[in-house]
């Protein structure tokens, strides 16, 4: 039993712990992974009981690398998940891919799709494996930040509990714990956005469907709505619409037959899933896009959707999340070995900078700054190597010029775009 392990079930009323975590989802399980790594005694509170249902099954190859830096690659290449390789969209008849192994910037080119009820629960046994101790069930009600951070928690019998620790990392995802509980909500600047979602036995007969690629269609009157079709490993996918509510209230009936009625106005989705049968309860989420007046203090940090979440067209959640772990647990590491940290320096301001990046493309997808791109039938080879990059989730290179300089690059090309010119090679750096 390791000692992290060994402490904490020696003390089961009041816990002392070098770093509380709320949330085993993806970037909660990261973070305790990589703290544990480094000797720290963690602990993550999860709320639900794994596994269970989670929308954002599309991960991005960026993802692989703190997979790995986790120790947890060798588990999730045996799970047996549906292999992807890039990205197609669709739009009015065009069809196009990007590949992620043919990209701009270093790193693996290739992740998975998955069902995330089993892909979070593979990651955060993974964690427990290597000695992390979660406790689920448990509910954080309080927190006390006067000295060192002071969690009162919920165990599923309705007691009270107090944690002290060190440190507090938000992994709580759309549940935003600290945001909430610190006041720190603040209006996202991406106008207001439902999904409706589910899986589906997909039945797709068609041999030219990629199954190694998440397909984008995006609707054939109204470009700002799009559906995501995912592929599983088993003839499944994960199918969803997204679109602004106003755009979706005339549609009448349950969800499913919302979602059903919508997918029939895209010709091509409507013939690919003419046999698939709904075999997950149809579930929507509304007004998504969330922002926080703070990300970290040196007694608080928050990960992935818990401090922000765009949007889910480049499925950028789960990469986000385990970006922010890897970041904040380097942080940690070196706060609680006694070294100097300046959170807006060393994490807000870093991590921000691939979050902005991303928003850029969100942006401009919705605007059809960034369709214009995408559908561009001559495009030049190095600059869609930039493009694929940033799709393949490497929002952080910096020396790529599309993040460098994101929104002027993306309107030069635009703009070459629209006027059919030829599009010229950009500097790196």
């Amino acid at each position: 039993m390791s000692t992290s392990t060994h402490v904490l079930s020696t003390m089961p009323n009041s816990l002392a712990v070098d770093v509380a975590i709320i949330g085993a989802g993806p970037s909660g399980a990261i973070a305790a992974s990589l703290l544990h790594q480094q000797g720290k005694r963690v602990l993550v509170l999860e709320k639900q009981h794994f596994p269970r249902f989670s929308i954002g099954e599309s991960l991005l190859p960026c993802c692989m690398q703190f997979i790995e830096e986790a120790g947890m690659l060798e588990a999730l290449n045996a799970a047996g998940f549906q292999h992807k390789n890039g990205a197609a969209f669709r739009r009015n008849g065009t069809y196009t891919t990007f590949d992620f192994t043919d990209k701009f910037t270093p790193g693996p080119g290739t992740t998975f799709q998955v069902q995330r009820a089993s892909f979070d629960k593979l990651l955060a046994d993974t964690a427990q494996s290597q000695g992390v101790s979660i406790r689920y069930g448990e509910t954080v009600e309080a927190i006390d930040l006067t000295q060192n951070p002071r969690l009162t928690v919920r165990n599923e019998a309705g007691e009270l509990y107090q944690i002290d620790a060190k440190f507090v990392l938000d992994a709580s995802g759309f549940g935003r714990v600290l945001p909430r509980l610190l006041d720190l909500e603040s209006p996202s600047c991406l106008p207001s956005r439902s999904a409706i979602f589910t899986h589906v036995e997909d039945n797709i007969s068609d041999p030219s469907f990629d199954r190694n690629k998440i397909l984008i269609s995006v609707h054939p009157k109204h470009k700002d709505i799009w559906y995501w079709l995912i592929p599983f490993s088993h003839g499944r996918c994960s199918l969803g619409v997204v679109a602004r509510p106003e755009l979706l209230a005339h549609l009448e009936g349950t969800l499913e037959q919302q979602l059903l009625h919508i997918i029939s106005e895209e010709p091509t989705l409507k013939v690919l899933l003419a046999n698939a049968k709904v075999v997950q309860e149809c579930a929507t989420l509304k007004g998504y896009s969330a922002n926080v007046s703070r990300l970290a203090t040196d007694k608080f940090a928050l990960l992935g959707n818990a401090g922000e979440f765009l949007d889910p067209v480049f499925s950028s959640g789960v990469t986000i999340a385990m970006q922010s772990a890897s970041m904040a647990a380097r942080c940690l590491t070196k706060q609680l070995n006694g070294e100097m940290v300046d959170w807006q320096a060393d994490y807000s301001a870093p991590l921000m900078q691939g979050v902005n990046t991303f928003r850029t493309y969100v942006q401009a997808w919705y605007d059809g700054r960034f369709q214009e791109v995408i559908f561009y039938e001559n495009p030049n080879h190095r600059i869609k190597q930039m493009i694929s990059s940033i799709l393949a989730g490497y929002a952080w290179d910096t020396n790529n010029p599309f993040v460098k300089d994101s929104e002027r690059r993306l309107n030069m090309v635009v703009e070459l775009c629209k006027n059919n010119m030829p599009i010229p090679e950009f500097e790196e750096g």
